[in-house]
């Protein structure tokens, strides 16, 4: 763990716009970063228990056929490539 001294120092590198925690960007504080980076991991891991491994294999085909002309939906439909949505939307 750090030491006060650490501590300050890496909030006053946050309070001028640093990014000091991994996933934290955006906070203003130290503790404001560590804060996001954590509520940011556990958004993560919610989304993963919902989709699986077979709907972020859909979900990455999909972004894997994006350009800079087009999404990778609008190219799919163009290809005729079937991308079987219902994999990665969340179930309600």
């Amino acid at each position: 763990m750090a030491s006060q001294q650490e501590k300050k120092e890496l909030d006053a590198r946050a309070r001028q716009g640093e990014t000091v925690v991994p996933g934290g960007t955006g906070g203003k504080s130290l503790e404001a970063q560590q804060h996001l980076a954590e509520g940011r991991s556990k958004g993560g891991q919610t989304r993963k228990e919902q989709l699986g491994g077979e709907g972020y294999h859909e979900m990455g085909r999909k972004g894997g056929l994006s350009n800079n002309d087009m999404s990778g939906g609008e190219r799919a439909e163009q290809e005729g490539i079937d991308i079987d949505e219902s994999k990665f939307r969340t179930k309600k």
